[in-house]
């Protein structure tokens, strides 16, 4: 604790005499100060107790009332007046005036030298930045083991409330609110939503010193991140004002915070690409490597069969959508695998997950494939956007293959679909017309045995080098890959055209 006037007036030693202003003996000294001017106040900061021996207190009644209003007004801690040199006794005009004004002034004996005052107040202050220093140390220790506790966040915002005697509620970067200790606090928090706005505004770390809800208390919104991105918000509020300690305490604590957002963004951010690349594998048609690595990320698969969602949309309206479904894999017992592909987002969801249409989602265009094994993912993938793509045509909220109007081909069949599909497979056309290799029904052979080669070749009759090489030959002429499950899906539609069909079949 730093010192204050009433430590220095209990020390024995000192000997000095309170003439006024009792009422503010609890001031804190920050420094002490010799002067004999007029006007020291332009040498002052605040917060001084003031020393002197009176030689320039003035001579009238109104030059000493005006000293003693200059020094109040500076918010010095106190004066102390020494006696027997220029002055047999403090005046009492001086006494008078500082008792109006609730200022301490008290009466330095003789034979107690001004220096023994600053000795004991540097003493103090000395010890007072030990112990900020110790104790800060101690309150990094014990919050820095709180963040990496179990609960993390939540040890922390309790062990900070506690060290500030006070409360603390931390936010995630939208301003929902994720922890609050004690929990009687979370009124409070609920009146800082403008302020955290505010602060949304601004690059981070900023922070706003607020008035109180209650009474006298203080309130402190911190923003939260790094490279002035916003990853969150601390919120501390306190009765008494904060001390040096209470400053480390939150700075601390909101650089822990920083930190423990920060990775777990990062890490969601990683296992959301992890997700992603194994969702796009299960939807290519690979077999044991996803398995593989959803070990690797700690990701359960779904049991089979499965159902895959093709779902697009306003951002917000799309994640209601997937956050409902995972929520019902959830309550069902399985878990849910989802992930973005070709600018949409991807579920893979057990057979009993079986989507129901929303009402409340307006713009959500949502495409269902029927239920599939895990080894035929790749052909629950080309149902689910062959059915996104009627409903994209029929502005369908909802539409699941092989349910809504009869299956998806029907509905493909118009003017439209045959002449993009015409476009699509022209090349291939073109180059069968050669004589050259069929290239169309080798397409359509391997893509129905979804990548297989030797089941591929099988099927038509050659060898799987010469199926190989045919496909190779497909993609160097359509310059595109059939790695992109977006390729695969299209040219199955297109090869499935109705049009197509009946060309099969005549």
């Amino acid at each position: 604790m730093p010192p204050t006037l009433a430590s220095l007036v209990r020390a024995p030693a000192l000997d000095l005499r309170v003439l006024a202003g009792k009422g503010g003996l609890e001031r804190e000294v920050r420094w002490v100060h010799t002067s004999e001017l007029a006007d020291p106040t332009p040498y002052l900061e605040g917060g001084e107790l003031l020393l002197t021996t009176g030689m320039k207190l003035g001579r009238s009644n109104a030059e000493r009332r005006a000293y003693v209003e200059r020094l109040a007004a500076a918010e010095v801690a106190g004066l102390g007046i020494g006696v027997g040199l220029s002055l047999d006794r403090v005046p009492a005009v001086i006494v008078e005036a500082a008792e109006a004004h609730g200022f301490p002034v008290f009466e330095v004996p003789r034979p107690t030298p001004f220096i023994a005052i600053s000795k004991v107040v540097s003493s103090a202050l000395a010890a007072e930045q030990y112990e900020t220093v110790t104790t800060g140390f101690a309150v990094q220790q014990e919050l820095t083991r709180a963040a990496a506790g179990r609960e993390g966040a939540a040890t922390l915002i309790r062990r900070l409330a506690a060290r500030l005697d006070g409360w603390a509620a931390l936010y995630d970067a939208d301003g929902t609110l994720r922890q609050v200790a004690p929990t009687a606090a979370r009124t409070r928090t609920d009146a800082l939503r403008a302020d955290i706005e505010k602060l949304r505004g601004m690059p981070a770390p900023s922070s706003a010193s607020l008035p109180g809800v209650e009474g006298e208390e203080r309130v402190v919104v911190q923003s939260l991140g790094a490279e002035r991105r916003i990853s969150g918000f601390l919120a501390v509020g306190t009765a008494r004002p904060p001390r040096t300690a209470d400053r480390q305490t939150l700075g601390t604590a909101a650089s822990l915070l920083t930190l423990a957002l920060e990775q777990s963004r990062v890490s969601a951010d990683a296992g959301a690409r992890m997700r992603t690349a194994l969702l796009r594998m299960l939807l290519t048609g690979e077999r044991a490597t996803p398995a593989e690595l959803a070990h690797d990320i700690a990701t359960d698969l779904p049991p089979g069969p499965w159902r895959v969602v093709v779902a697009t949309g306003p951002e917000p309206v799309v994640a209601a959508f997937a956050e409902r479904l995972c929520a019902r894999a959830v309550r069902a017992g399985t878990p849910a695998l989802t992930g973005d592909l070709g600018g949409a987002t991807v579920l893979v969801l057990p057979e009993a997950v079986e989507p129901v249409e929303p009402s409340d989602l307006p713009g959500l265009i949502a495409g269902v494939s029927g239920p599939v094994e895990p080894a035929a993912a790749a052909d629950g993938y080309r149902q689910a956007l062959g059915a996104h793509a009627v409903g994209l045509r029929s502005e369908r909220t909802l539409t699941v293959h092989g349910r809504d109007a009869g299956g998806l081909l029907p509905l493909l069949d118009g003017a439209a679909v045959h002449a993009w599909a015409e476009q699509l497979l022209a090349p291939l056309r073109a180059h069968d017309v050669g004589g050259r290799g069929d290239l169309i029904g080798s397409l359509r052979a391997w893509l129905a045995r979804h990548g297989q080669w030797d089941a591929a070749a099988g099927d038509l009759g050659v060898h799987r080098h010469t199926l190989r090489y045919r496909i190779r030959r497909a993609e160097e002429i359509l310059g595109r890959t059939l790695d992109d499950p977006d390729t695969r899906a299209e040219l199955w539609f297109a090869l499935r055209d109705p049009s197509e069909v009946r060309d099969d079949k005549s």
